[in-house]
């Protein structure tokens, strides 16, 4: 079984009471902590959190000499941060926004059993997404398993997509479930994105966990919200 974390089993799901949690949340809270201003989200989840807005403001600048469009950006600071690590490859905002979701989502939710990142839509050598969760996975001591959920490539970005309608039919049946947990059992996830716009990926991945046998409850958590 290959996982992101090298646990092999899931007798490591309850590594940390109740008490060891908060303890490590009030820790956390202390250590440069990123400013953050919750949202739940509705959907066919079980919980949804998304930490904040990611831009503020932006403003048309005009064009570069090239014809390309300028715009004076305003992030809030998890949009900046996950800016910074998706665009620039600032890989030292992993720790800082894996902190933000282990403080501020985390003790929402109830017996999160393992942690699996959304699949990406490009392929890198490095999945900012994947690092989050990875990261998570060590700061609250569950397994994270990377490439349980799966989406077949498209060949269409949903950004250029205007409608969820649209980004729904786009999706199609792209997402499926791959049982790379080797035991038997049925256990709540905690499903991580970067970004939440309409919600057409986070309901097409959910749908395929759901039949998942060893899912119970389905929680997701967002970084940003469009």
């Amino acid at each position: 079984m290959r996982r992101s974390t090298g646990i092999s089993v899931l007798h490591c799901l309850w590594s940390k009471s109740a008490k060891e949690i908060r303890c490590l949340t009030d820790r956390l809270k202390m250590e440069n902590a990123l400013k953050v201003s919750l949202k739940q989200i509705d959907g066919p989840w079980d919980q949804g959190w998304v930490l904040d807005k990611h831009m503020i403001s932006s403003t048309f600048l005009g064009e570069d000499e090239h014809g390309k469009p300028r715009f004076d950006n305003h992030r809030t600071e998890i949009g900046e941060a996950t800016y910074q690590l998706k665009y620039q490859k600032d890989w030292s905002q992993v720790g800082a926004l894996a902190r933000a979701v282990a403080t501020n989502v985390f003790p929402k939710l109830a017996n999160v059993g393992f942690v699996v990142p959304m699949p990406a839509s490009n392929v890198r050598a490095r999945q900012p997404v994947t690092e989050i969760a990875v990261e998570l996975g060590r700061i609250t001591g569950k397994p994270v398993f990377s490439d349980l959920l799966r989406k077949a490539a498209t060949g269409q970005s949903l950004k250029d997509l205007h409608t969820k309608a649209e980004k729904v039919a786009a999706i199609g049946t792209g997402f499926s479930v791959n049982d790379e947990i080797t035991n038997t059992g049925c256990w709540n996830v905690l499903v991580v994105d970067d970004l939440f716009d309409s919600g057409a990926s986070m309901d097409a991945a959910c749908a395929v966990l759901r039949k998942y046998p060893k899912v119970g409850k389905i929680y997701v958590a967002a970084l940003t919200w469009k």
